[in-house]
């Protein structure tokens, strides 16, 4: 990654944000390298079965609990960690945005579920009313912040922050539906924000520009696109029928059971994120056209349209069809419930 926006970035500050990312990632990685080896010289072994069922003593785990948390939030990211990802999307090429999106984002939540729950369980009770403030202050942090946004990488980078960080919420609700629900919404994220940052450049290719501003009546001259778009947003809001919605729902289920107010924290998030949806698709597609910045309108080619198409029935097929990947993995959850 810090090789796909340093060298092929499309604006000025790609160096700025290659080294973002990087220290970042260097800086956390230091703290679970420590980790990793304190629990080595307590248990003598790395097996992630064989540490389930150690008990590593309640004093070291609240140290290394908060080492490995630091790490893990700045891959999600988690406030006050999140600082890197805004700079890293804007400034990464369309297929550094799809990495980041799809599967950089990702190994936080796999570092909650693999390493914290299981293996330093008890910390984790001890911070859950950390975690719950610090995902909450995030959502929050990054619903209200994308209201204001006029640059639409931007927009759909903090929109991630606020998705990833009810994943969170639901990982550590710590039950078997809020678990997997955020197992869900992993997915389900992976495909909608991998499919609007693909989106996106699409229009910076053929225009060279990603601010809302030089936009505006696309429905007119770029009908598939403005399609596609539409039900990527709609499954960025958690409409029932994608799969966002059924991840969002079942983690709702799993914190309603532990905490009220954080779930309607969570809640506002959502609401929140229609709003902002709501805002920015409406003046990317509707209203008149902005001939005045750009005259010439191209429509989505055919090799762009075989990429989006199989995303768009990627969220309609998971969304109606969730037994796919919840007979898959509820095996593997109860046995992570079980273990904690």
């Amino acid at each position: 990654m810090f090789i796909l926006i340093g060298g092929w970035g499309s604006r000025e500050r790609k160096i700025k944000a290659a080294f973002y990312l990087f220290i970042y990632t260097l800086l956390g990685s230091i703290f679970l390298l420590f980790s990793i080896l304190v629990i080595y010289l307590e248990t003598g072994t790395t097996s992630f079965l064989t540490l389930s069922f150690n008990t590593i003593s309640f004093d070291k785990q609240i140290v290394l609990w908060v080492f490995s948390y630091i790490a893990f939030s700045v891959k999600t990211p988690t406030f006050p960690f999140h600082i890197w990802l805004p700079e890293a999307h804007v400034e990464a090429p369309t297929a550094g945005s799809v990495i980041l999106a799809g599967l950089l984002l990702k190994l936080g939540g796999y570092g909650f579920l693999k390493f914290l729950l299981p293996v330093l369980s008890e910390g984790t009770f001890f911070y859950l009313p950390l975690i719950y403030t610090l995902s909450g202050l995030s959502i929050l942090y990054a619903s209200l912040t994308t209201l204001r946004q006029l640059d639409l990488k931007r927009i759909i980078a903090y929109s991630s922050i606020a998705h990833m960080n009810l994943g969170v919420l639901g990982i550590f609700s710590c039950n078997i539906p809020g678990i997997q629900g955020s197992i869900f919404l992993m997915i389900a994220h992976g495909i909608v924000s991998s499919a609007m940052f693909f989106m996106v450049g699409v229009l910076y290719d053929k225009y060279h520009t990603r601010l809302l501003d030089y936009f505006g009546g696309l429905v007119q001259v770029m009908p598939i696109f403005s399609i596609y778009f539409l039900i990527f947003c709609l499954a960025n809001v958690g409409l029932p029928g994608t799969c966002n919605f059924i991840g969002e729902l079942l983690i709702f289920f799993g914190i309603l059971d532990i905490n009220f107010f954080i779930t309607f924290i969570a809640l506002i998030g959502t609401i929140i994120s229609v709003l902002y949806t709501i805002f920015f698709y409406n003046r990317l597609v509707f209203g008149n056209a902005k001939v005045k910045y750009i005259n010439v309108w191209q429509e989505i080619t055919k090799r762009e349209n075989a990429i989006v198409l199989p995303l768009a029935l990627l969220t309609f097929v998971f969304g109606i069809f969730p037994n796919f990947i919840l007979d898959t993995t509820v095996s593997s959850v109860m046995f992570l419930v079980n273990c904690i």
